[in-house]
């Protein structure tokens, strides 16, 4: 059994979903990001219609919680209005941090990250999904633009 905190089951079994991931045919947004510290990197593609997320692809080569984090948005993004979507990523860089209370998470699994709060050096991991599905949908506002 893995005692480590971090990696407890659920995270571990987000992991896997997140391991098994594939890219999108055809998104209509796609962005990477990498975090030059640790060598992850992550690519998150989002077919959009209207204001709504109708599929979420990813490749993640990263950590677990990375992996994990990636799963989460992958199962809870589809269906979701792109305004929301951009706000989660600031509500779970809050909740990382102490600034924001669970309650607040915009969906309940993220609450499987508790134990990175007191790990800061490991918020990163979580957040570099978020960061790539903000940078992709930062690049509709310009390709709209």
């Amino acid at each position: 059994m893995n005692d480590d905190p971090l990696y407890q089951a659920e995270i571990l079994a987000l992991a896997r979903d997140g391991r098994s991931l594939s890219r999108l045919d055809r998104p209509t947004v796609s962005a990477r990001v990498d975090n030059p510290i640790c060598g992850d990197r992550v690519t998150i593609d989002l077919a959009i219609e209207g204001d709504t997320v109708i599929g979420v692809g990813a490749k993640v080569q990263g950590c677990a919680l990375c992996q994990a984090a990636a799963a989460i948005i992958a199962q809870e993004a589809v269906g979701v209005r792109v305004g929301k979507l951009l706000n989660s990523a600031e509500i779970v860089a809050a909740y990382l941090s102490g600034r924001a209370p669970e309650a607040d998470l915009p969906w309940i699994r993220l609450s499987n990250f508790a134990p990175v709060r007191d790990a800061r050096s490991r918020h990163d991991c979580v957040m570099l999904p978020f960061r790539a599905t903000v940078k992709a949908l930062a690049s509709r506002e310009t390709l709209s633009s």
